[in-house]
């Protein structure tokens, strides 16, 4: 087979995206690639990769060619349907056998077997959750676009089940076109913050990261965009009753929030200023902004609890990644969430703040509830893996071509 990719939402392959869909699309190429030596694959970056970062991101395989859509310089000032014949003809002029879009969209113009992956329905499920100038701007991808889109292409591979009960209901697909196939996390070794030996390269140790961001020995932590979906109001307020019930949690521990200020961000830091005036100068909810990826990890691995009580998700891929580090958690019984959490996870209503509160606090007070939760969330993580993400992609491509 001839495969092609689109490649563009991969920005920074010599980390690994951090998140979204640009993670999806470096490891499950990068997968594709260590999986299988017979099939040709064709990857299309634009102009905001440099070729030598595309090479060094295919290493010695041999069965990659690397293309670049050399218009996209040039994209703002082309007519919408230009752009994708364009686009389109690009593509087509690779004679594939199969052409996948990991990012929801397909050129409307191209004529050949295809696929697409969709992450993520929110914008759908509330529009409220997203601000208005966002909305203007996405108007003719939601209504035109995606599901021209999702019409289009042969098959469509789901990241959650959750996800694929959204693609079915919203725009009217058969159940059998969508695949799912679950994404993968990464598995790393850390040492607990106690044994962190700093100069490590790869990784930040804790010490250093407890010194740049004034953290506590024993911290809560969220980390994702500062924006309403999240949910992040409810628990700060969650937080905020818990310690302020137990002077003894209040002294010890901390509530972090890590992340990008996102829309209506300045909502949560009026919520995190009253429940600072009720804890006092004991009491401590510390907002340390995005944080780069060499120390997410250890930042996570270091948390006592891991907290995200997200209203909807397609995924949910830090819950995942806390979970693998054996971070007990706790989660939305919402949308992918509990989907992807199972039982190794707290599960708790987020439109209802006491059942945050109430796992929170069995947590920071029960040292073996923790133990079991940190255990159970390194054996569900282990069912994730990019390689059989990649495997059962493959299996996608070759149902695609062999169908007439």
């Amino acid at each position: 087979m001839r495969i092609g990719i689109d490649c563009r939402t991969i920005l920074n392959p010599g980390y690994g995206e951090a998140a979204g869909v640009g993670h999806y699309t470096f490891f499950l190429i990068s997968n594709l690639l260590k999986i299988d030596k017979e099939n040709e694959y064709v990857l299309f970056f634009d102009s905001l990769l440099s070729k030598d970062a595309a090479e060094e991101m295919i290493a010695d395989a041999k069965n990659v060619k690397i293309e670049f859509f050399p218009f996209h310089q040039y994209k703002h000032y082309l007519p919408f349907a230009f752009s994708h014949l364009l686009t389109a003809g690009a593509i087509e002029k690779e004679k594939l056998d199969v052409f996948h879009s990991p990012a929801y969209t397909l050129p409307l113009a191209y004529r050949g077997k295809s696929i697409v992956t969709v992450h993520d329905l929110a914008i759908y499920k509330n529009p409220k959750w997203f601000p208005g100038k966002f909305l203007t701007g996405q108007s003719f991808s939601t209504k035109t676009l995606v599901p021209k889109s999702l019409k289009k292409a042969k098959k469509i591979i789901a990241v959650s089940k959750n996800t694929k009960k959204d693609i079915t209901e919203i725009f009217k697909i058969n159940p059998e076109k969508v695949e799912v196939i679950y994404e993968g996390v990464e598995f790393r070794n850390l040492p607990k913050k106690s044994e962190s030996a700093c100069g490590i390269d790869s990784e930040v140790c804790f010490e250093d990261l407890k010194i740049k961001y004034g953290l506590k020995d024993d911290y809560v932590l969220f980390l994702g965009t500062i924006e309403p979906r999240k949910n992040i109001a409810a628990l700060v307020r969650a937080f905020c009753d818990v310690v302020c019930k137990n002077k003894n949690l209040e002294k010890k521990y901390q509530l972090v929030l890590a992340g990008a200020r996102g829309w209506k961000y300045k909502d949560v830091f009026k919520e995190i200023e009253a429940c600072q005036k009720k804890l006092g100068t004991d009491g401590e909810i510390k907002y340390i902004g995005y944080v780069p990826g060499r120390e997410k990890f250890t930042l996570i691995k270091g948390a006592t609890c891991f907290v995200f009580p997200s209203f909807y998700e397609g995924f949910g891929l830090s819950v995942l990644e806390a979970l693998s580090l054996g971070v007990p958690t706790i989660t939305s019984n919402k949308s992918s969430l509990s989907e992807i959490a199972g039982q190794a996870a707290m599960l708790v209503d987020p439109e209802k703040a006491s059942e945050i509160s109430e796992a929170l606090e069995k947590i920071l007070t029960d040292k073996n509830l923790r133990e079991e939760l940190g255990k159970g969330g390194i054996n569900q993580a282990g069912k994730f893996s990019w390689k059989k993400c990649a495997e059962e992609t493959l299996d996608v491509y070759k149902k695609v071509v062999t169908v007439a």
